[in-house]
C-alpha cells in the first residue's frame, strides 16, 4: 500500500510542471483525473499531498474533474475525450497503460501523466524510456527487470 502511495505521490508532483506551464492562461488550472475503477480514497490522499507540495490545492487554486471508467474499458475513449473538451490543463491517469492510451488517442496536445506497472514503451505510450515523446509521461513499476536484482539481494 506505501508503494502506491509513494507512486502517486510522484506522480502529482510530475503534474506541477504541465500546470505551472499553463499558469498565465487561466485563472483556476484543471487537473484531469481519469481512473479505470471507481472512486475510492487508495490514490486521493497522496494525490492531493503531491499537489499541496507543490502549491496546489484543489478549491483554492486548481480544479480536478474526475472520471471513472467502473471497470467499464470500453468507457475509457468517450471520459478520455469529455476532458479534452473541457480544456483540462494535463491528464493524469490510473489503472494501467489502458486510460494512458485512451487519453492519447484523445489528444496530442495536452499533457498526459501515467502511472502503470509495466513497460509504457511494450504498451505504446511513449517512444523510449530515454526520450519518451509527444505529451506523455509517466511512472512504471517494472517488476521483471527488478525480480533479478531482488533475488540477487536474497541470496
Amino acid at each position: 500500500m506505501k508503494r502506491r502511495a509513494v507512486i502517486t505521490l510522484l506522480g502529482a508532483s510530475a503534474i506541477a510542471v504541465p500546470l505551472q506551464s499553463r499558469t498565465q492562461q487561466k485563472a483556476m488550472q484543471v487537473i484531469g483525473y481519469l481512473g479505470v475503477g471507481s472512486p475510492n480514497a487508495r490514490y486521493s490522499p497522496a494525490f492531493h499531498q503531491g499537489l499541496s507540495e507543490t502549491g496546489y490545492v484543489e478549491g483554492q487554486n486548481v480544479a480536478i474533474e474526475y472520471r471513472w471508467a467502473e471497470d467499464r474499458y470500453d468507457r475509457l475513449p468517450a471520459l478520455a475525450a469529455d476532458l479534452v473538451g473541457r480544456n483540462v490543463g494535463v491528464i493524469v491517469t490510473t489503472g494501467g497503460p489502458l486510460p494512458a492510451l485512451a487519453a492519447k488517442s484523445a489528444t496530442s496536445t495536452t499533457p498526459i501523466v501515467f502511472i502503470v506497472g509495466g513497460d509504457p514503451v511494450a504498451a505504446g505510450l511513449v517512444a523510449s524510456m530515454a526520450r519518451p515523446g509527444g505529451n506523455l509521461t509517466g511512472f512504471t513499476i517494472q517488476i521483471n527487470e527488478l525480480m533479478p536484482k531482488r533475488l540477487e539481494l536474497l541470496t
